[in-house]
Order: structure tokens, then C-alpha cells, then sequence
């Protein structure tokens, strides 16, 4: 399996999301620490499996974006992507993702003559530029008001 495969969701896929979404966030509020127990039903027999907190809450996470038609990968922190996966990732050309690493940006390590970048460092790199981008985009809204623009 590639690190980077997707699952893009059909009309159904959708609608089966958006009926389950509801159902895990109402049992991440009411039971807001510990291990999760999930009820598995095979062969109309059921089972009790107990699984992390943080796996269903990224179930959650994975529910809301298929709900809403999006195709959604889970890639490991310690998987090392090629400069074009990583740069597919960011949703941004791969001469754009090499002058990042190149600049210091984004953390990478050379395999011969090719780049590799763990996907780890690349989430780091999308963090601080998602914080710096709301930033400026404050800066712009508290400026419009001070301006009386709004």
C-alpha cells in the first residue's frame, strides 16, 4: 500500500459517513477521556474492542471529511515522502516544495541524489504556515476595523 493512497468517496460512502459522524462525536462528548469501546458486528454476532482515544477521534476527523465529499489519506509521521508526494500533500508545485526544503523550511534528507522528507516534518512546516497565515489574516481584519473598512 502506498503511503500516500486515498480513499475518495462515492454518493454512498458519503451519506454512510454523514449517518456515523453524528454518532462518534456524541460518544467522544459524553465520554471525554479514556479508551473508546467500539461495538464490531461480524456475521451477526458482536464483539467489544477497545481502541485509543486518539484513533476515534481521528475517525472522526476521517467521518467529517468523507461526509463532505473529500478524499482523505492517513500517512504515518515517520513515513518518508518523495518530494512530489510531499509537495501533492501541500497542494503546491514540486520546484515550489524544493526551493522549502532547500530554504530550511521543511526538514529533508538526501538518498543519493534524490530528496526524502518525513511526512512529520512536513505537517510541522503546514502547522507554523497555517498559524502564520491566520495571523496576517488578523492583522488585516483588526487593521480593516481600525480603518473603519468593515
Amino acid at each position: 500500500m502506498s503511503v500516500t493512497s486515498q480513499v475518495k468517496p462515492d454518493a454512498e460512502t458519503i451519506a454512510v459517513a454523514a449517518e456515523a459522524l453524528p454518532r462518534v462525536q456524541r460518544y467522544l462528548r459524553t465520554h471525554p477521556q479514556g479508551p473508546a469501546t467500539v461495538r464490531v458486528v461480524d456475521d451477526g454476532e458482536g464483539d467489544e474492542l477497545i481502541v485509543p482515544r486518539g484513533a476515534v477521534e481521528l475517525l472522526a476527523r476521517v467521518l467529517a471529511h468523507m461526509a463532505n465529499g473529500h478524499s482523505v489519506s492517513v500517512v504515518p509521521e515517520h513515513a518518508e515522502l518523495t518530494t512530489q508526494q510531499a509537495a501533492d500533500l501541500l497542494n503546491v508545485s514540486r520546484p515550489y516544495l524544493i526551493g522549502l526544503l532547500e530554504s530550511g523550511e521543511i526538514e529533508f534528507r538526501k538518498v543519493g541524489t534524490h530528496r526524502r522528507v518525513l511526512a512529520g516534518s512536513l505537517m510541522d512546516y503546514k502547522h507554523r504556515d497555517d498559524l502564520r497565515r491566520r495571523g496576517a489574516a488578523d492583522e488585516l481584519a483588526q487593521l480593516a476595523q481600525d480603518l473603519d473598512l468593515s
